[in-house]
């Protein structure tokens, strides 16, 4: 899938496409196929190139049954509702490396992909100073709803993406995108990108060298958040399952346009190509290079 200047949460209608069994395997083809449903887009990429991608925050878009949650438009395009410029860094990278990813369809203020189950914030009802009128009544039934329509389908997907991977001989690294406001509470963030990560930090000390080596950027080491929390995505599908995760936070007003999140996108593909072996990508340098000009 070409990059494209704006991010999925310009989408408003998912595209229906076959069942996730009518994609064919990664035994059969080592390639992960393209493929949208309701819940989820899987870009497509080599099963064996030893990389998967994951934003679990690219859309800020809602199910036309939920209105806007009681929020205005304004209040749907700021950090609350997703992670501005994430997707199309991701997007980016994936075409580039030729890496699969898999990335969300809607708004985190619907249900938080990257939340444990039992979570207080998996379904949030105030957020940065915006009550969400619409999850304030929220009662199990429907909580058991979202769960099922949006987050159970998600994770299913990332775990067959991951499995795909294994299945082809190439256990893959996890490299999650994310971004962060750059004012929180009135106190401005310094740091332009943050590498978070858990016990298991074999990708994150080289990618937060690399990053360093850059000269130009402030680099937080489990800022602005401290690593993966119990249940959330890098514990399910990387320290769970002993895969190598790394997750990676933008600093949002630097990724908030179209160059900007290209110039990331491209800086990215840099660093991540130089630490292949750190990585375990089975990329030939010149098909990486080959990409990115695409």
């Amino acid at each position: 899938m070409a990059f494209r200047g704006k991010p999925l949460h310009t989408q408003t209608e998912p595209l229906y496409v076959p069942a996730m069994q009518e994609i064919p395997s990664a035994r059969a083809t080592a390639r992960i196929a393209p493929f949208r449903n309701e819940s989820v887009t899987v870009l497509p990429g080599s099963a064996e190139a030893g990389l998967v991608l994951l934003c679990d925050h690219a859309s800020n878009a809602l199910p036309a049954e939920y209105g806007t949650l009681g929020l205005s438009a304004a209040e749907l395009e700021r950090h609350i509702a997703y992670d501005i410029g994430a997707a199309a860094v991701t997007e980016h990278l994936s075409r580039a490396l030729g890496v699969p990813a898999v990335l969300s369809h809607w708004s985190r203020l619907l249900i938080d992909l990257n939340r444990g189950l039992d979570d207080p914030t998996l379904i949030m009802r105030f957020s940065d100073g915006a009550i969400v009128d619409g999850n304030r009544h929220l009662d199990g039934a429907e909580r058991e709803e979202r769960i099922r329509r949006y987050y159970t389908p998600y994770h299913a997907m990332v775990t067959d993406v991951l499995d795909r991977c294994v299945a082809a001989g190439a256990p893959p690294a996890i490299l999650a995108v994310h971004s962060f406001t750059d004012i929180w509470k009135g106190v401005p963030r310094p740091w332009h990108v943050g590498v978070l990560f858990d016990s298991d930090d074999r990708l994150a000390r080289p990618l937060i060298a690399a990053l360093r080596a850059e000269g130009d950027l402030v680099v937080g080491e489990n800022q602005p958040y401290r690593g993966p929390l119990e249940g959330d995505t890098l514990w399910q599908h990387g320290l769970e399952r002993g895969l190598r995760h790394v997750l990676i936070e933008l600093r949002q007003d630097l990724v908030a346009t179209v160059g900007d999140q290209r110039a990331w996108g491209e800086r990215l593909v840099r660093l991540v190509t130089g630490l292949a072996p750190a990585f375990g990508l089975r990329l030939a340098e010149n098909d990486t290079r080959k990409r990115s000009r695409a």
